[in-house]
């Protein structure tokens, strides 16, 4: 799939994992449409990589809001790119120390952003897409989401979100199997320790010792990493339905 020339729909763009995938395909010649609650951060970065890039205030749950986004992104040049990267953390145990149990409304919140407004995004963007004219090997576009290492080793306190990236992971190669005739490729993305808005609140010590985790390099993962990988898979047409780690071989212990 060439980037060059395609329009592409990016959640959460604004910043971290989201802003880096942004900049790297407006860079490689795409439209880029920046999708996100941060107004600010948006409308800056938009305005940064220039007129063939725009912002949107979506939030990813209110499918109405993300319709309004994908039509918005297809109404210049074909959508044939949509990556997702809105999401977000928690940190609750299953039952608290002092007995209680997990929030009811915390879980949900957690899925019905990462999981929920991922398939929200996804299925409007690839109704969009499967309407372009296909180009070679009748490929029409690609669709990245972002899970999680923690899809795999969720850590204590992460129940929701290992939920809501285990999701996503879930989602990849039935999405990529539904998608096929209509020549859409499906990937996910499971990050590992990625440096991005959240973690640079912690202390530079705290984060020199997380990056040394990290069995090589020992680092830790920067946004423009994240990035590239999504350009690659959006040029690469033989990757479909995989889920790639992206954690410079780390396994998360429980805690």
């Amino acid at each position: 799939m060439r980037i060059e020339g395609s329009a592409a729909i990016v959640t959460g763009g604004a910043s971290g994992l989201g802003a880096a995938t942004a900049r790297r395909l407006a860079a490689s010649g795409a439209a880029v449409t920046i999708c996100d609650l941060d107004r600010a951060r948006g409308e800056a970065l938009a305005t940064e990589l220039g007129p063939m890039a725009c912002f949107v205030a979506c939030d990813v749950t209110d499918p109405e809001q993300v319709a309004a986004a994908v039509a918005t992104a297809a109404s210049e040049l074909p959508l044939r790119i949509n990556v997702n990267c809105a999401g977000i953390g928690d940190a609750v145990r299953t039952v608290a120390r002092n007995g209680a149990p997990h929030d009811h409304a915390r879980f949900v919140r957690i899925i019905n952003i990462n999981l929920i407004g991922t398939f929200n995004t996804m299925a409007q963007s690839a109704a969009a897409i499967a309407k372009t004219e296909p180009q070679a090997d009748g490929e029409r576009g690609v669709i990245i989401n972002a899970a999680s290492i923690a899809a795999y080793d969720g850590q204590i306190g992460q129940l929701a979100y290992a939920t809501s990236k285990g999701g996503v992971v879930g989602m990849t190669l039935p999405a990529a199997r539904d998608l096929a005739s209509v020549g859409i490729r499906v990937c996910a993305i499971a990050p590992g320790l990625m440096d991005t808005p959240l973690l640079g609140m912690l202390p530079e010590d705290a984060r020199r010792i997380l990056g040394e985790q990290v069995p090589f390099p020992k680092r830790l993962g920067d946004p423009s990493d994240f990035a590239a990988l999504a350009a690659h898979i959006v040029e690469n047409r033989y990757l479909n339905g995989e889920v790639i780690r992206l954690d410079g071989a780390l396994r998360m212990p429980p805690r």
